[in-house]
Parts: C-alpha cells; sequence; structure tokens
C-alpha cells in the first residue's frame, strides 16, 4: 500500500509536465486508435526517430485498417523493410483481417477486446485503449518500469515477469482520470528525462521531490537488471551475383528468422575467394575468379543472434533457375530486403 500511496502522489506532476512538455510525433496529432496502434507497434525495439519517416509512409500507403487487411504480404514486408522484426508486421494484417470481420472494420475500444488481437499484448493494449479511449489501464513498458523503480527505490529486477506483473497491479489500483496522459507522461518521462543511459536528467524532472532514487543517489544502481543471455554469434558470407543487368536473390523459408523475405545467397560461414569459386561451381554459375570482388563487412544484431557478415560482388555468364534474378529497380522497389542484407545492396545500385 505505501509503494501505490507514493505513486498516488506523482499522477498530477506527471500530467501537468506531459501536458506541458510533450514533444510534437505525428502519431500525436489526434487521438485515433488505428494510427496509435500502428505507431505503438513500429516503436518496439526501434528508435523514435527512426520510426517517423516508416510511419508517415505506412499511413500514406495504407490509410485505413481496411487497406491493412487486404494488402499482400510482399507488398506490406516491403512497406516495412528496414524495421525488423517482421512478425510484427504480419501481426498487423492478422489482426486488421480479423478487425475487419468481427469489428466491422473499427478498432475495439477495451482493454480486454484487444489483448486478444495478434501482436497486442498487455503494454500496447494498454496504451491504445487508454491513450485513444481514456480507459483506466496502465501500459507498463521499459521506461514505465524505470520511471517507477526509481521513484519507490525498487531493488526488484525489472526484467523479471513478475516485477512488471506487480507494477501493472499496483498502477491499475491508483490509475487517474486522466490516463492516457498519465501514461504518456510515464513513457515520456523515461525516454527524454529518466534515461535509461548515462545520467538522469534529475534536475528537470518533475518527480525529483518524490524520487527515492535520486534522495539516496541510486539512479547508477536502479532499476535492478540481471545480466543478460549472451547473444549467439555467426559468420555470414554474402554473395553478389551479378548477370548482365541483373542481380540473384532467394526467397527465405517459411517459418524461422526473417521468413519469407527475399536475401541475397549467403553461407553461414566466412569463405576465402578460393571457397567461393568452388561453390559458383556447385551452384551452376560460371565466372572468373578475377570478378570476385570484396564490397565490405556488416555487423548485424539481431535480438538473440550477432551476424559478422562478409560481401562478395561476383560477375557471373550463367543464371541459376534456382536463384531469382532481377534488375536494380525491382529489388529497389518490389522486394522487401532484410535490414542486415540492406548495406550490401547498396553495393550494386
Amino acid at each position: 500500500m505505501e509503494e501505490i500511496e507514493k505513486l498516488k502522489k506523482i499522477t498530477k506532476p506527471i500530467i501537468q509536465w506531459y501536458q506541458e512538455n510533450k514533444r510534437e510525433l505525428p502519431w500525436r496529432k489526434e487521438k485515433n486508435a488505428y494510427h496509435i496502434w500502428i505507431s505503438e507497434i513500429m516503436l518496439q525495439q526501434t528508435r523514435i526517430e527512426a520510426v517517423k519517416q516508416y510511419y508517415e509512409r505506412f499511413l500514406k500507403q495504407l490509410p485505413t485498417i481496411q487497406d491493412l487487411a487486404k494488402i499482400e504480404e510482399k507488398e506490406l514486408l516491403k512497406l516495412w523493410e528496414g524495421l525488423g522484426y517482421y512478425n510484427r508486421a504480419r501481426n498487423l494484417k492478422k489482426t486488421a483481417q480479423i478487425i475487419q470481420e468481427q469489428y466491422h472494420g473499427q478498432m475495439p475500444k477495451t482493454y480486454q477486446e484487444l489483448i486478444k488481437l495478434p501482436g497486442i499484448g498487455e503494454y500496447t493494449a494498454g496504451a491504445i485503449s487508454s491513450i485513444a479511449y481514456n480507459e483506466k489501464v496502465p501500459a507498463v513498458d521499459g521506461n514505465v518500469l524505470r520511471v517507477i523503480s526509481r521513484v519507490v527505490g525498487s531493488q526488484k529486477d525489472i526484467l523479471e515477469a513478475k516485477t512488471k506483473k506487480e507494477w501493472i497491479e499496483k498502477l491499475q489500483k491508483m490509475m487517474p482520470e486522466q490516463a492516457g496522459d498519465f501514461n504518456e507522461g510515464l513513457m515520456e518521462l523515461g525516454e527524454i528525462v529518466c534515461i535509461p543511459n548515462g545520467k538522469p536528467w534529475c534536475e528537470t524532472c518533475p518527480l525529483q521531490k518524490f524520487c527515492v532514487a535520486n534522495h539516496k543517489n541510486l539512479t547508477n544502481t536502479i532499476p535492478v537488471r540481471k545480466q543478460k543471455i549472451k547473444k549467439k554469434k555467426e559468420n555470414i558470407t554474402v554473395i553478389l551475383l551479378e548477370n548482365k543487368k541483373k542481380i540473384a536473390i532467394r526467397k527465405r523459408s517459411q517459418t524461422g528468422l526473417l521468413a519469407n523475405m527475399y536475401e541475397f545467397p549467403n553461407i553461414n560461414k566466412k569463405m576465402t575467394k578460393q571457397e567461393i569459386e568452388k561453390l559458383l561451381e556447385e551452384w551452376k554459375v560460371n565466372s572468373n575468379n578475377q570478378t570476385i570482388e570484396k564490397i565490405g563487412t556488416h555487423h548485424h544484431v539481431f535480438s538473440h543472434i550477432e551476424w559478422n557478415m562478409i560481401g562478395y560482388k561476383v560477375q557471373v555468364t550463367t543464371t541459376n533457375k534456382e536463384l531469382i534474378w532481377v534488375t536494380k529497380q525491382e529489388i529497389l522497389e518490389k522486394y522487401p530486403i532484410p535490414g542486415a542484407f540492406i548495406p550490401f545492396r547498396e553495393k550494386i545500385l
């Protein structure tokens, strides 16, 4: 109860601070549930500045739920290209189709209805329902966990599911009438004042006088996070096969990492030019060793794995029917290429 009472005291300062200091962001122009939903999904694992251009382009092409429900997956993934975590886009379409069929094309208005939909978890359901409809439910992400942990001086590990569950339950008991502004205020504060890396801007924080971590000089140790599991590392050799004005790509499998995306042919190891020559023979494409050109390296980090990538461009005189041979323009306009391969795509444009 003590923590709940302390959290009640921060509601008015948070709401007032947010209303006076909130950033001008495209999805804040109006309380449109569809727009809020798209922005929240895009913002998962992605920086706000990177999302802005994707958000504008997405809504220009898909201004309604109906448009999203009927778009072809290949076009959708192309629209999402570079944002990563492509299942987010697939779940958007699945959910749009369900909304079309079961909700007459209108976004559900309650947390309980929203959380049943694909790709919408506790946080996203809370964000949409509170911001668009002012439902009194919390929206707890990493920013919120950091702010409230510091305010009450909590030593609980915020990466543990039970910790998040406890905070959701406590926040639920003290949600103010202006639930949307309160939730957005907590998130905004965590993004620009009570920051995760580096020294927080405590002197500008509206919660400074309430904050235990500030008073006890604990902002460098709160919130508590357990050590993350080390990511698996893999070496990847990317081979850009160029035949006259066409480039070889292939489609990835329907399941697993980067499912259904298109990629340049690649091998799960670091290869020498001699090994590439043998591989080209296996692929039944003819080349001259002198045309095997190293075009650079790239390090790409996924949620659970890291790729150390090296790329080669090879001029070939024959094509392989098992690969898809497309023009440079087609690669740009039609085929969704994962972000890991985009630095190599730039080498052929």
